[in-house]
């Protein structure tokens, strides 16, 4: 499933609307360059789930961060500066992908550790410098369950 942004907005209106069907036991992959609106889309994401003015810091240096939701813990990991995804372990990624939700930048730094059945998202350029085409794949349910909002 793909579909076309036209700006940063647009990337935070489809980030709420998917973390409106977010549940304990989800893991979000976001795969994507530098600049690419990543942490754009993790921020509205967290804020939907925790307050429109929720500070969001990038977890650049601390790999992870925590945020109690009522739809239960929110893990936000950035896994830019893993050298090793053995290294993720130290994290608690097993109890976030079992019992909460995770959000992740540079997923591919997990290897195998990354759940067959994320949703992966990845977001690319497409046309002018705030344009974005995002991607959707999964392997689990979530392209169903993708198709009761809209995007």
């Amino acid at each position: 499933m793909k579909i076309n942004i036209e700006n940063q907005h647009q990337t935070e209106v489809c980030a709420q609307r998917i973390a409106q069907i977010a549940r304990a036991g989800d893991v979000i992959a976001l795969h994507g360059d530098l600049g690419m609106g990543k942490s754009v889309f993790s921020r509205a994401f967290i804020r939907a789930l925790t307050t429109p003015d929720e500070e969001v810091p990038s977890p650049t240096f601390t790999l992870v961060q925590i945020y109690d939701t009522n739809a239960g813990e929110l893990y936000h990991f950035d896994m830019y500066r893993l050298d090793s995804p053995d290294d993720s372990l130290e994290l608690g990624i097993e109890e976030a992908f079992n019992d909460g939700i995770s959000l992740i930048e540079w997923p591919s730094k997990l290897g195998t550790y990354l759940p067959w059945n994320c949703l992966n998202i990845e977001i690319a350029p497409a046309g002018h410098d705030t344009a974005r085409t995002l991607t959707f794949t999964s392997q689990g349910d979530w392209l169903d369950r993708l198709k009761e909002i809209t995007l």
